[in-house]
């Protein structure tokens, strides 16, 4: 927390907390959280998006959103052969509408816990990628890949997998995308298939947004920088938006759009002209990748009802077609290429979104039909090692003060909030009796403000935020702040039990009660243990309760466990409390 000394002729910060360097770190620090503190909001049909109608819960009878879900990542933690990112998988971007209404499906928080590696390699027999999410982009919006997850099975393509002609995701579902190109199965896991245009505005890499009919365009403009990272794959490779430098190893060449190894077989460039000759035969990259004979499965006929380019098969590779990477086209057949980015000045090998000349996505989107690396990444249940804790926001967040400004007297105070929440302005003259200015102000989205009376001596002011509405967390059940309440250490005490095994994870709210008093909002929290187990993130955002996440194991020790939370002790104007506070069985861990 901030505290900030005003008088009428200067401003003056008296305390802060001094920013640590540390060394880059991009597959840390390129994550998007800086709107983790808002709610994600849909569009529910046209006439709402015209109009800036937005819902913060919804249902449709099969995807429920009862309580308000944060956006994106919430969490990060890194060790020195992962990085974990939890994420309600809902984009920063206002989500939606698909299909004006009628398309059956819409999001939910997914409770996503994942990890990228930060160790790559390159196997010889490469991987398809799966159906379900191939890697996250970096506002915690999970990557699908270019099926649509249909196949031709010698009779019809409606038949739910993978096989020899899968159907292409943006010829085909393309309708049901929403205006930031995403949409979302009956599950409700909101994803992107191609070019992410929302995330991209947001993150300034040449997209435009109307705000009247609040859709996104390619920019008309020249291009004149990289595009930035977007997102990370499952095999640690990060993937960047579709403009690069010119000559891959030379970040002084230019920028200019990166061309995908791709076309479509039509007859040009030297490939197989589908309309005349039939499915008869994969393109070479899906002969390699499947280990199948060129005419294993024979497709339909080019027609109306099987258009050209409909499945992903119908592309060739120019690679296969006598053409050399880096002079005719820019990327692989797993849609990257080794370069030089901003990020990775000395070299990395990334994937690039693949969009054509006129701004529209193109084949294969985001990555190819199969990962270039080993992708040992993916869905965890538990952090299962020691780890560093990076980052953690959206409703643990604390009230960070900006710099106020004084008009003819009067204080006008702002701070990053977290939305739903309450909050409360208090001065003081001497950093140790407080006095209320105002309270019960109500955040706007993930900022506070308010507007108070100076005085011609130096005060000192602070905020603490008071309530938080009912929200659904990124981990856990739904309910009014994460998971079960306990009392600490008396007063009435409602007792909890949670089973243990893989996916088992629980975010407790602990409330203090005296004597003694609790201590000050965001005093620092040494640690809160629950028997053997440690919590994997803690806050204290709200004087007198205690936010803390746990992961229980399948070996976690059974039984009533002991809660304790300790504080840091320090010096005025903290006032350090008693080193901790106990709560004795305050969880039983079943089997």
């Amino acid at each position: 927390m901030k505290i900030y000394s005003v008088q009428p002729r200067a401003i003056l910060l008296i305390l802060a907390f001094a920013a640590v360097a540390h060394a880059a770190d991009p597959c840390v620090d390129s994550w998007l959280t800086a709107s983790s503190g808002k709610y994600a909001r849909i569009y529910t049909t046209d006439a709402n998006k015209i109009n800036g109608v937005t819902a913060t819960t919804w249902s449709n009878g099969t995807q429920n959103q009862a309580l308000p879900a944060y956006v994106g990542v919430q969490e990060i933690y890194s060790s020195a052969g992962w990085v974990y990112i939890r994420s309600t998988g809902l984009g920063i971007h206002t989500m939606g509408p698909w299909l004006n209404g009628a398309f059956p499906n819409l999001p939910v928080n997914t409770k996503t816990f994942w990890r990228i590696p930060r160790a790559t390699s390159v196997p010889a027999t490469k991987t398809l990628s799966p159906g379900g999410a191939i890697g996250y982009f970096v506002d915690g919006v999970a990557m699908f890949d270019s099926r649509d997850a249909f196949y031709w099975n010698g009779t019809t393509d409606n038949v739910s997998g993978a096989g020899y002609w899968n159907r292409d995701a943006y010829v085909n579902e393309s309708a049901t995308f929403d205006p930031g190109y995403a949409h979302q199965p009956p599950d409700g896991s909101h994803h992107y298939h191609a070019s992410p245009v929302a995330l991209r505005y947001e993150l300034g890499d040449h997209v435009d947004f109307n705000s009247t009919n609040k859709t996104y365009s390619e920019s008309a403009s020249a291009v004149v920088k990289h595009s930035p990272l977007l997102g990370w794959v499952k095999d640690g490779y990060p993937i960047y938006g579709p403009y690069g430098y010119s000559v891959a190893t030379n970040a002084a060449s230019g920028v200019r759009r990166v061309v995908s190894g791709y076309v479509l077989r039509n007859g040009q460039s030297g490939s197989q002209n589908l309309t005349a000759t039939g499915r008869i035969s994969l393109p070479l990259w899906a002969q390699r990748l499947y280990n199948v004979a060129s005419n294993i499965l024979t497709g339909p006929a080019v027609s109306t009802t099987y258009p050209l380019g409909r499945y992903m098969e119908d592309n060739d590779y120019l690679g296969d077609l006598g053409y050399t990477q880096g002079v005719s086209f820019d990327l692989d057949e797993y849609n990257g290429r080794f370069c030089v980015t901003p990020e990775f000045p000395g070299g990395t090998y990334a994937y690039f979104v693949s969009i054509s000349s006129n701004g529209t996505p193109t084949f294969p989107y985001n990555i190819g039909r199969a990962y270039r690396g080993n992708p040992t990444g993916g869905a965890v249940s538990t952090l299962a090692e020691a780890v560093t804790t990076n980052y953690v926001g959206g409703p643990k967040l604390p009230a960070s003060l900006n710099q106020p400004s004084v008009n003819n007297g009067m204080v006008t105070l702002t701070w990053s909030a977290i939305e739903g929440g309450t909050y409360r302005v208090e001065s003081s003259t001497n950093l140790t009796n407080w006095t209320t200015n105002s309270t019960g102000i109500a955040a706007v989205l993930n900022n506070g403000g308010d507007t108070t009376g100076g005085t011609e001596g130096k005060n000192f002011y602070r905020v603490a935020m008071t309530a938080l509405a009912s929200y659904d967390p990124v981990a856990g059940g739904s309910g009014a702040t994460g998971g079960a309440a306990f009392a600490v250490p008396g007063g009435s005490v409602s007792r909890g039990s949670v089973s243990r095994g893989s996916g088992t994870n629980i975010t407790l709210s602990i409330t203090l009660s005296g004597p003694p008093s609790p201590p000050p909002v965001n005093a620092p929290i040494t640690s809160v243990t629950m028997g053997s187990l440690t919590a994997t993130g803690a806050s204290y955002a709200v004087q007198g309760t205690v936010l803390a996440n746990f992961s229980i194991p399948a070996n976690a020790t059974l039984g009533a466990q002991t809660i304790v939370v300790t504080f840091q002790s320090g010096p005025p104007p903290q006032n350090a409390p008693p080193p901790s506070y106990s709560f004795v069985g305050g969880l039983t861990i079943n089997p």
